[in-house]
């Protein structure tokens, strides 16, 4: 095995780049290269000479890099247990659509048709990849559910307890995301949306055919928007993207910028009209005071009434009654987990006091590593600010890797392989065993026997059906004996004569 360096894997980019921590850290380390400066020259042109003992640097030194090892694995142990429980959350949802497609039935007799049946269970599994999509959104405190890619998944479900379809009969889900600008109207409901997805069938495939080869070509290399394969619903407020990252401004690159910032924000706030200022405030104070909403809960909840639903009526055996109850269960746990990992972060006292003293430490680095190296106390000092003020923000980077720094989990793409898996599921059409296991594509017995199994069932006078046959073991046992011939055919070509442990 070949581990590739990520240094010298492909072009450098500006993206590659801003993946390092180097654009964080560059302010530290002018400075501190700045006072390693200013010690040495002093020490040099006058007869000052600014230095200390070496004795506090080691004492310190070694409880500092032992503070900071232990600040970035605990770090990276939250990134790998953020990574886990995706990893989690990805095989329930593929076992719980599996059990929702394939055993529970489509034929049922005095009930719904095939049709409304394969309607229903492919509802629940979009509701399963609306969960996880749910969970991303929730992680990055983006609240509600008016986004591009969860709205259409969820918008069938109910949003009144009753019939009274008023604002103070609204389901949690659905109240917690409302807001007074672009309020619920029930008649919108009522009416069918304006923009509807529809299968085009083979008229689509052949316009789509019809166009030159390099047009297709190009509009899918420089065109990305997978929620063009979600439903095409008109909402009745815009929905925001699947996706928002914070824009990117000189402040993040320089910090101090960061203070001009402020000044103006705050000069921006007072030349506010007073009505503006009073009206901002008021709707700041409303939306304190607005419900919240767990929707991965309240996505678990339908999926466990449905759940309840199928096991009232007898349509899954136990055992596969049991295995959809313990994969809401999974999911129902993993999500608490995540949610343990985004919203617990270190103490601030902790990280505070931690920076400080890495500051203290690395002022007063110049002033004990004079005497020995003279004009290379500058690029140690700044050297030594990069390893350990990097290692440090490297901790602080991942502490929660559900954000969308370029070091941080990839949410979009485990909810992309979540969506792809699950239509992958639907797509299987549950044929019965008969209409391809006897095939002429189908050699059971290969390699000894080589016969198609279209073959062995046509010929009925073959040594495993015929009984009177003498030449070999007849019936079952001629059978087990060419299984055997198979293990040991298998066996010796199977094996690396260079490499016994094979």
């Amino acid at each position: 095995m070949v581990a590739r360096n990520p240094l010298f894997h492909g072009r450098w980019s500006v993206k590659k780049f801003q993946a390092t921590v180097i654009n964080d850290i560059w302010p530290e380390m002018i400075f501190f290269s700045l006072v390693a400066t200013m010690v040495t020259l002093v020490s040099k042109m006058t007869e000052t000479k600014l230095q200390f003992d070496t004795g506090l640097l080691t004492v310190l030194g070694t409880v500092l890099g032992l503070t900071i090892s232990f600040r970035t694995s605990s770090a990276y142990e939250r990134y790998q247990d953020g990574r886990k429980m995706w990893t989690s959350i990805t095989i329930a949802s593929r076992n719980l659509a599996q059990m929702i497609w394939i055993h529970i039935p489509t034929e049922r007799p005095n009930g719904p048709s095939p049709l409304e049946c394969a309607i229903e269970k492919k509802t629940m599994v979009n509701l399963v990849q609306a969960f996880s999509v749910a969970c991303k959104h929730f992680l990055r405190g983006e609240s509600g559910v008016y986004y591009q890619d969860l709205f259409p998944l969820i918008c069938v479900l109910p949003r009144y307890a009753s019939e009274a379809q008023t604002r103070d009969n609204m389901l949690p889900l659905w109240q917690a995301s409302d807001d007074d600008e672009t309020p619920w109207e029930p008649k919108f409901e009522s009416q069918p949306p304006s923009r509807t997805a529809t299968f085009r069938g083979a008229n689509a495939l052949n316009q789509t055919a019809s166009l030159p080869e390099n047009h297709v070509r190009d509009k899918t290399k420089k065109t990305f928007d997978p929620e063009q394969a979600l439903p095409d619903l008109e909402a009745h407020r815009p929905l925001k993207p699947a996706r928002d990252p914070p824009q990117t401004t000189f402040a993040d690159y320089i910090p101090f910028l960061r203070l001009f910032k402020w000044i103006g924000r705050t000069v921006a706030r007072r030349a506010k009209p007073r009505s503006e200022i009073e009206r901002q405030a008021k709707l700041n104070r409303r939306m304190k005071d607005l419900c919240q909403s767990n929707v991965p809960l309240e996505i678990i909840l339908f999926l466990s009434s449905y759940s309840a639903h199928v096991m009232k009526k007898g349509l899954v055996t136990p055992a596969i009654a049991t295995g959809i109850t313990a994969n809401l269960t999974a999911l129902q746990d993993t999500f608490q987990q995540l949610e343990r990992i985004a919203y617990t972060p270190l103490p601030f006292a902790y990280q505070a006091h931690l920076r400080l003293s890495l500051w203290l430490y690395l002022f007063f680095l110049p002033f004990q590593i004079y005497a020995k190296f003279g004009y290379l106390t500058i690029p140690g000092t700044a050297f030594a600010t990069f390893l350990l003020v990097g290692f440090l923000e490297i901790g602080q980077e991942i502490e929660n890797p559900f954000n969308y720094d370029l070091n941080d989990l990839d949410l979009d793409g485990f909810c992309l392989s979540v969506q792809r898996e699950l239509h992958e599921i639907t797509a299987h059409t549950c044929p019965e065993p008969h209409t391809f296991v006897f095939s002429a594509w189908n050699q059971p017995f290969a390699p000894t026997d080589r016969r198609s199994a279209a073959d062995l069932i046509a010929g009925g006078n073959n040594e495993y059906q015929n009984p009177e046959s003498k030449e070999i073991q007849p019936g079952m046992a001629s059978l087990r004996s060419t299984l055997v011939r198979n293990w040991k055919q298998v066996d010796r070509v199977t094996r690396d004569p260079k490499n016994s442990l094979r």
